[in-house]
């Protein structure tokens, strides 16, 4: 059990990582009266992550209005998410129903937008002392349980000493690598490779994503007129990326069907992207030390889920944890049930991302939701609601769904028979 007395503390708590999940956690745990230093490796404050699907999913929402930056976020132009799907049965096109409420949405927004703006927001927040240029070298650790970290910065060797280290510091985290905290691989037998276009026109203005078993692709409308485009191709593709990635690339969208018109449109960035993205899952916790974000689980990037989770998971930790780190608590009793919560939440998407990074086609219950999600309204919102992390798979696949999606295929069957009984007699 930890005590709750303060001694020779510097902070309550020290984020590794200044990006989207330690700014939000930083900003949540000050408004709760926790002293927080937030580390940024980088020096620079504009600085922002590249590889990314630059999209929040809907279920972060309500951490995007509790950190007050939907007004931010929309004065910036970012693009309320909507989006459509294709599948071999055609395109799935969620809409909300007659006379029923929106659909939920969050937002899509460049990370040159979002880093930047969340950073500042954790600067101004009283409590909060963001220290750019420190990067975590070392862990310090008292009997048995890490009460600190070591850090280089431009003034050279520096310790902070804190009841809690937050690794928010990406899939890459020094802060889980120093603390030995447990790390499972999985491989992705995708690559990916995406640009940025401007004046890319997309049926409706909305995202679109390809469904082509087993290769995927993306195009997400973000701020300022920009257009994120991405490729994520069986690895079987990869030898010829390799030799020609501007022309493999362009080719590959220009056979997509419906594909974007990107000859008539304004390539405004290189071509980046990655042949080998693992999926990672980590325990999220251990003595002194809390993971969130692409820390703790960083999922397929073809779901675009990472920002999502980022804010959802500061969100848990912080409600878990606030008190104990203030030293109100027990702080080990916190972290457990934050554990819980992650685990809870996010192990199920994993699971089924793991699994269909395998690059392999729909499988039986994947043919019938799609279908029956292609063909239906009612059945096309519960996919939207799982592809925005508002249900869970257990809700997604729960019984009722199943029994409606064969209903409606089945319905789809008989009447497309007498059809294909005319077209037979008539020729």
């Amino acid at each position: 059990m930890t005590k709750p007395e303060s001694a020779g503390y510097d902070y309550d708590v020290v984020i590794s990582g200044a990006s989207i999940a330690g700014s939000a956690a930083a900003i949540l745990l000050a408004r709760r009266g926790v002293r927080v230093a937030l580390l940024e490796r980088r020096s620079d404050p504009e600085a922002y992550k590249v590889l990314c699907t630059h999209s929040i999913t809907a279920n972060a929402y309500p951490v995007l209005d509790e950190l007050g930056l939907v007004p931010a976020l929309e004065k910036a132009g970012a693009v309320r998410n909507e989006a459509r799907w294709y599948t071999r049965w055609g395109w799935i096109e969620p809409r909300a129903a007659p006379g029923g409420p929106a659909l939920p949405y969050a937002y899509n927004v460049r990370r040159s937008t979002l880093d930047p703006l969340i950073r500042s927001r954790a600067e101004q927040t009283p409590g909060v002392d963001l220290l750019l240029g420190h990067q975590v070298t070392a862990l310090i650790g008292e009997a048995g349980r890490t009460v600190g970290v070591r850090a280089s910065t431009p003034r050279g060797e520096r310790e902070i000493r804190a009841r809690l280290v937050i690794g928010a510091d990406g899939r890459d985290s020094a802060v889980a690598k120093l603390a030995e905290v447990p790390t499972q691989l999985h491989e992705n037998s995708r690559f990916g490779y995406l640009a940025h276009f401007r004046d890319l026109p997309l049926p409706g203005g909305i995202g679109q994503t390809w469904f082509l078993e087993p290769d995927m692709a993306y195009a997400f409308p973000n701020d300022d007129g920009v257009t994120v485009l991405a490729v994520l191709p069986d690895k079987k593709r990869l030898p010829a990326f390799r030799e020609d990635l501007e022309g493999s690339f362009l080719d590959f969208v220009r056979a997509l069907p419906e594909a974007p018109p990107i000859d008539s449109a304004e390539r405004i960035s290189k071509i980046v992207g990655t042949v080998n993205y693992p999926l990672v899952s980590r325990r999220p916790t251990a003595p002194g030390v809390a993971l969130i974000g692409d820390a703790a689980l960083t999922g397929d990037p073809l779901w675009g889920v990472g920002c999502g989770w980022a804010l959802q998971s500061a969100q848990w930790l912080v409600e878990a944890v606030a008190p104990a780190a203030a030293g109100r608590g027990d702080l080990d009793r916190s972290l457990a049930a934050y554990a819980r919560t992650h685990r809870r939440r996010l192990r199920g998407h994993q699971t089924l991302a793991v699994d269909f990074a395998k690059a392999r086609p729909f499988n039986p219950g994947e043919r019938l939701v799609f279908s029956a999600a292609a063909r239906d309204e009612s059945m096309a919102r519960h996919m939207y609601l799982f592809a925005s992390r508002l249900i869970g798979p257990l809700q997604f696949l729960n019984p009722l769904a199943l029994a409606k999606a064969a209903a409606v295929n089945i319905r789809h069957r008989r009447k497309a028979a007498p059809s294909a009984h005319l077209s037979r007699t008539g020729s």
